[in-house]
């Protein structure tokens, strides 16, 4: 690999290119950036997963991913991206944009902003004229473009494909650098990767393991959950830890390198342990489980079982806990009662009670709690009843007011809460909410 002629340097602002050169010389070599490359990823209709199955094996060999980019079909744009990427990681990989049409430009970009030539390399051009030989077509004369090699690199046989990938590795800018071309299919990137570029960059990487922690939360804000752990985890500098809020939900994302793997996974543990101590028994999670998950666990764990009777969540609940496989051993089943009849005669609630307090109420929530409970005979029942809007709301009973209600055989508790948000988000609040009445319960037992 060469660097860029002076001619096409001076074109950046001196400062700039000073500062990510001195970023550039206190980089880690096990930092990668990938690009994806593809204007159908800028729309709403296309997903880039590839990025996610890189990251993971990326981070299997002990690199951290510390950028991703999506970049449309224009050269000049992906040029600019791959200009900026090389003087930022020391490992970078494209993927996509290696086809035969216009406006697969990956290899002309990369190429120019490397400063090196392209070749059409005849022996690639026959296999892809066999390719399509084989299969009863004749090769249109666009498709020589695939066989397009940036001078120096190493060809990436594609078994599941006509575009090979491509392996460039050297100096850039008295940097080493190594990038990496691969084909956008799924199919083929991931069969071609782990054949032809997982050993190489084993033994082209230092050595290095990545270990990672995920504690789920539930039930506390994320703001509560950074005031009471950010003194803790800013103890940590060797420790990455991110914050992930959602709807009754805050992951933190556990993240260390080091040289040995005993030592990365004992960063990691001693921070989770002193997270996990702080919050207590709001933390439901410590590697990445799902609180139905969890609550399935328990239930087993007591020899218990579970029954539900619905009314905003719709079956919400039900849904999440019968989404884990095997839950037929502890959750019984339930009702979505709606109505005010179905909340009398599936679940045994009284009009009168309706009629005296409203069907959002405590009293009737812990009602559909016990009648399902009994007449299901499980362990626990849970009852839901509230108002998940848009409409439906009044002065004391306004949109996304819920109550929540558990019941055993020792009696019942209830939770009032009003969740902000729309429909679907006040609807997995009270869903959340339930699931963590129930772990906590369980959890005394």
């Amino acid at each position: 690999m060469v660097s860029r002629s002076n001619r096409r340097a001076s074109a950046w602002p001196g400062a700039y290119v000073r500062e990510l050169r001195s970023r550039c010389s206190t980089l880690l070599p096990v930092e990668a950036e990938i690009i994806a490359v593809g204007s159908e990823l800028l729309t709403p209709f296309r997903l880039d997963t590839n990025s996610l199955y890189l990251t993971e094996k990326l981070n299997q060999l002990g690199v951290e991913v510390t950028q991703k980019t999506i970049v449309g079909d224009r050269h000049q744009h992906l040029l600019t991206v791959a200009q900026h990427a090389l003087f930022r990681s020391g490992l970078l990989i494209f993927i996509g944009g290696l086809g035969p049409t216009e406006d697969d430009v990956t290899r002309e970009a990369v190429a120019e902003a490397l400063g090196l030539e392209l070749y059409r390399d005849p022996e690639i051009v026959e296999q892809i004229a066999q390719r399509f030989a084989s299969r009863g077509y004749k090769m249109t004369p666009n498709n020589q473009k695939q066989a397009d090699v940036i001078a120096g690199a190493t060809v990436l046989p594609n078994p599941n494909g006509t575009a090979p990938g491509q392996w460039i590795s050297g100096k850039y800018e008295g940097q080493e650098r190594i990038v990496i071309l691969l084909p956008g299919p799924p199919f083929e990137l991931k069969a071609l990767f782990e054949a032809q570029c997982v050993e190489r960059l084993r033994a082209k990487l230092p050595p290095a393991h990545i270990a990672t922690r995920i504690l789920k939360v539930a039930m506390l804000g994320e703001s509560m959950v950074d005031s009471r752990v950010a003194p803790i985890y800013k103890t940590y500098a060797d420790v990455q830890t991110t914050i992930l809020a959602g709807a009754g939900d805050v992951q933190l994302d556990l993240f260390a390198r080091s040289e040995s793997a005993k030592a990365a996974e004992q960063r990691v543990d001693e921070l989770a342990g002193k997270i996990e101590d702080e919050l207590g028994e709001a933390v439901y999670s410590s590697h990445g489980e799902s609180l139905e998950q969890i609550v399935g666990y328990y239930l087993q764990m007591r020899n218990c079982t579970l029954a539900v009777a619905e009314s905003c969540t719709g079956g919400l609940l039900a849904e999440r806990i019968t989404s884990i496989s095997g839950s037929s051993r502890y959750f019984l089943g339930g009702a979505v009662v709606y109505s005010n009849q179905l909340k009398s005669e599936l679940a045994g609630v009284p009009a009168e009670l309706m009629a005296k307090y409203g069907a959002v109420s405590g009293e009737v929530a812990t009602a559909l709690a016990e009648g399902i409970r009994l007449r299901c005979h499980a362990s626990l029942g849970v009852g839901i009843s509230g108002v998940a809007g848009p409409t439906g709301g009044t002065d004391q009973k306004p949109v996304g007011m819920v109550y929540h209600a558990l019941a055993s055989d020792t009696g019942a508790q209830v939770i009032e809460r009003k969740y902000p948000g729309d429909r679907q988000r006040i609807r997995w609040f009270a869903s959340q909410m339930a699931l963590d009445m129930v772990r906590r319960k369980l959890k005394m037992m």
